[in-house]
């Protein structure tokens, strides 16, 4: 049997626009890049995928975005991120990385990054 996964449940609506509502001063520096199709593709914000909400989305690449901050340097918590981004994977979803000090020192490096996954090979399915 082949498991889907179900992009914004009806359940997770609440926390996504919780995390819509705290937007971190990185996560708005990306999104005036990523928004109203600047890089070829739209992205939405805070998407759930499943029981995770990824802070960008580009479901025409399959491409999840995230940006982390310090509680991300935690064991506990790189064990978690690393089991999402295998369970994303599992789903052909490419999720990528950034530090929210990246985005903040160097966000030509980053959307420079992002374009390059956006038009490498398409995904498999």
């Amino acid at each position: 049997m082949r498991h889907e996964f179900i992009i914004n449940k009806t359940a997770l609506k609440p926390r996504r626009k919780q995390l819509r509502n705290r937007t971190t001063h990185s996560e708005k520096l990306l999104w005036e890049k990523l928004r109203k199709k600047q890089l070829g593709c739209w992205f939405k914000r805070q998407v759930s995928i499943s029981n995770y909400v990824v802070d960008f989305y580009c479901p025409q690449k399959r491409l999840a975005i995230e940006l982390d901050g310090s509680i991300h340097k935690t064991p506990s918590q790189k064990k978690y991120d690393q089991y999402r981004t295998r369970y994303l994977r599992a789903f052909n979803i490419t999720e990528i990385r950034f530090w929210n000090s990246e985005v903040g020192i160097n966000i030509k490096n980053v959307i420079k990054t992002i374009s390059l996954h956006l038009f490498r090979s398409p995904p498999l399915i």
